[in-house]
């Protein structure tokens, strides 16, 4: 491990719970979410060791429907994650299920602080042997690209298919879950092309607030909006004669897939504030682990500029 410290996630809808787990973990990169849906996006965004979860979550507090949910979630997404789950005093029976589910421990409320820190710590230290036992088996496995571990069919179609895409500049669409190694395979598409020189620029559209993504992708002038101290040159134009990786696309708001799909068309960019049309030279992949035809369905994803970033499709997969 880095010398950056551990993440752990709390899953926990009492304010008042929040506020001590989060001063018994100063070790710890403290994430806290109120409830199973963002407890899932936190999840997703910061890839914690360890998530501590409570089983009464909203809207079904009095039971552990929706916790035990969480826990199929988690699992599901990041298999490696410590989960340990929190209960009350009457519901060993449902803890001891979450535990045969793939929990990593449990814990009964009341809160003993010193406790639930020793069962943290001691999840976190197997995390860590597991990590390093998986790292020590990927470095025997080989691969026909770089940083891409191709022990599955599966995979090594994939790998190829990289091959042949990599010196084109079609748009790639890479789908798969977390974890299956979706920006190494766009970096793998950069460093085989004829870009490979020229910079790769990755943003991961769900980390960053919708009220400033924009100014992210596009940049902004001096005094465009409060704050807008100084001229910033946006990723997109950062990305220019190179590649442009747009992680987790399906968060992007309207507005701004109108916006993208614009530039994708025109090839131009106008920095928020602007008004000084800029030629860009870039090549766009895109990732998602979501199905956005399902969003189009929904009208939450823009079926033109599905088929712009989508020119090619590959679905990565665990090696």
């Amino acid at each position: 491990m880095s010398e950056e410290k551990p993440t752990i996630l709390i899953i926990e809808d009492d304010a008042g719970l929040q506020k001590q787990l989060k001063w018994c973990f100063e070790d710890y990169l403290v994430e806290i979410s109120s409830d199973r849906a963002t407890g899932i996006k936190a999840l997703r965004r910061h890839e914690p060791q360890v998530v501590i979860c409570d089983l009464g979550l909203p809207p079904d507090p009095a039971n552990a429907s929706e916790g035990l949910k969480a826990l199929a979630e988690i699992l599901e997404l990041q298999p490696a994650t410590k989960i340990i789950v929190v209960t009350g005093n009457e519901d060993r029976k449902v803890a001891i299920q979450a535990v045969e589910k793939g929990a990593y421990d449990f814990y009964q409320k009341p809160i003993d602080a010193d406790v639930l820190k020793l069962i943290v710590d001691r999840a976190f230290h197997v995390w860590q042997l597991e990590e390093e036992s998986r790292q020590q088996h990927s470095t025997q496995l080989t691969s026909p690209l770089k940083g891409i571990i191709a022990a599955s069919p599966q995979m090594l179609k994939v790998c190829r298919t990289v091959e042949k895409l990599a010196p084109t500049d079609a748009t790639v669409l890479l789908l798969g879950q977390s974890g299956t190694g979706k920006e190494v395979i766009a970096r793998a598409l950069h460093e085989l092309s004829r870009r490979e020189q020229e910079p790769f620029i990755a943003i991961n559209c769900a980390a960053i607030p919708d009220n400033l993504l924009e100014s992210e992708l596009f940049g902004h002038e001096k005094g465009a909006f409060t704050g807008a101290i100084k001229q910033t040159i946006g990723k997109i134009e950062q990305a220019n004669g190179g590649t442009l990786f747009l992680d987790e696309i399906g968060d992007l708001p309207l507005p701004l897939q109108a916006k993208l799909l614009r530039f994708l068309q025109e090839r131009v960019i106008e920095r928020v504030g602007g008004r000084r049309q800029i030629a860009v030279d870039v090549r766009i992949i895109s990732a998602t682990h979501q199905d956005l035809l399902e969003k189009i369905e929904q009208g939450d994803f823009r079926e033109d500029l599905y088929y712009r970033i989508s020119e090619v499709t590959v679905k990565s997969t665990i090696a």
